[in-house]
């Protein structure tokens, strides 16, 4: 029985590293993803004080004029 108990060790521990990979990969997957959202929310963030500036530039020149 040495050689099937060495059999199911070494099953286990390939099953218990395919699951740690995946779960890795998961990890990854999402630390990416959130990754993408926070630089798509900086982007709007920064679209949006342009755009409050250029509206703030616009109204003072016509205070001006």
């Amino acid at each position: 029985m040495g050689f099937m108990d060495d059999a199911k060790e070494t099953a286990e521990a390939v099953g218990e590293k395919i699951s740690r990979s995946w779960e890795d990969t998961t990890e990854r997957i999402e630390d990416k993803a959130d990754e993408m959202k926070a630089d798509a929310d900086v982007k709007r963030a920064e679209a949006e004080r342009d755009s409050v500036h250029k509206r703030n530039e616009i109204k003072e020149e016509l205070r001006d004029s």
